[in-house]
């Protein structure tokens, strides 16, 4: 598929396709030791964001990212491509892809391009290559990858033929169908009620301007430069996404293991002994995790009203970032539950047998007193 024919130069709309592919691949990596492992390959990344952001809206540390050499993909189909390297241990492969086509063809290739199952055991190679070179700069890294992948489409100009440059109303408006089925893969028509609900999920700076999220994919409708911004946004949240579910997964295994070992002790009297070896165990995780999540929370500065703080937590709702963030939370006070109960559990059980070897004594001194 020729993304830009000939056939197609005279079309109304232009921009790229943007697929990004996240893998979680360790506990941590030191971003500083990646950029000494990769020299003179890493890539400047956006060093502010646009339109009049306070200096307090930053990332606290900026991902590395590596420009790698053209891509050829199974369909002979030659891209541009880059990674990214996140702090959190997130590895993320992006894929960028021009368009220049009508609203059909739009529809069908962003269809085609939200299934990444062409393109995610090429990627899946690039980043275990990529880990092979930087291997002194991650900390202890998974046997298995949790990934998530996200399609970003910047749609750059749009318009009717000779005309100006469409606004923002007049896409939602005009083509708000098409955008929806856009940001869905959906080929067949959408009910009107899907319709609202999606358009409800929009956001504009300028008049000419457009952000719209989906579970899967969004529509970023803005300028080259503008774009960028707004889309390291985009990908933050779902970044945030996957290290949550990570962590879902890691407290969903820790407490069934707490569950089944208490069952099992519950019985034996002495075997309670080792609880406060366990809980120790089971709250230093808990710590860990805590204090990892409050790093991912704190990873990027947004306050007040800021426009990207609104891109980001509107993003967040829709990617389900929130829900899994309670999931975590929820579990994480569980498991400080179970710790402060296994605690309970072993002093009671401390007390009785303290009480018991008194009440031995004491039997033991009578029986003595009488035998005098």
């Amino acid at each position: 598929m020729n993304l830009n024919s000939s056939s197609q130069s005279a079309s109304l709309l232009r921009g790229c396709f943007r697929i990004t592919l996240l893998y979680d691949v360790a506990e941590a990596i030191d971003l500083a030791k990646v950029r000494g492992l990769l020299g003179e390959r890493v890539a400047a990344g956006p060093s502010s964001f646009p339109r009049r952001t306070p200096e307090y809206v930053r990332f606290a540390q900026p991902p590395v990212i590596e420009r790698l050499g053209p891509l050829v993909l199974k369909s002979g189909e030659r891209v541009t491509s880059w990674v990214k390297y996140h702090a959190f241990a997130v590895v993320a492969v992006e894929i960028e892809v021009p368009f220049s086509c009508g609203w059909r063809e739009l529809e069908e290739q962003a269809s085609r391009w939200m299934d990444v199952g062409d393109v995610e055991p090429l990627t899946r190679e690039i980043v275990a290559a990529r880990l092979s070179e930087i291997g002194p700069a991650v900390l202890r890294q998974n046997q298995s990858w949790l990934d998530e992948s996200y399609l970003l489409i910047n749609l750059q100009e749009a318009g009717e033929h000779g005309g100006d440059r469409a606004t923002a109303s007049e896409l939602l408006t005009n083509r708000g169908k098409e955008i929806v089925q856009l940001i869905r893969g959906e080929a067949a028509p959408l009910a009107n009620k899907t319709i609202e609900e999606t358009l409800q999920a929009s956001l504009s700076y300028y008049s000419t301007d457009l952000v719209l999220v989906g579970s899967a994919a969004a529509l970023v409708y803005d300028r080259s430069d503008d774009a960028d911004a707004t889309m390291l946004v985009l990908e933050f949240a779902r970044m945030q996404l996957l290290e949550f579910r990570y962590y879902d997964d890691l407290m969903s295994n820790l407490l069934s293991d707490i569950y089944t070992m208490l069952d099992r002790k519950r019985n034996y009297l002495l075997s309670r002994w080792t609880l406060p070896r366990d809980a120790q165990r089971i709250n230093a995780i808990r710590l860990d995790v805590m204090d990892l999540t409050e790093r991912i929370d704190n990873a990027i500065k947004f306050l007040s009203d800021a426009y990207y703080a609104r891109v980001y937590r509107l993003a967040a709702g829709r990617m389900g970032v929130n829900e899994y963030r309670d999931l975590v939370d929820e579990k994480l006070k569980t498991a400080g539950e179970l710790y402060e109960f296994m605690v309970d559990q072993f002093n009671e059980t401390r007390s009785f047998v303290l009480e018991l070897i008194v009440m031995i004594l004491v039997f033991l001194d009578v029986i003595l007193l009488f035998k005098h």
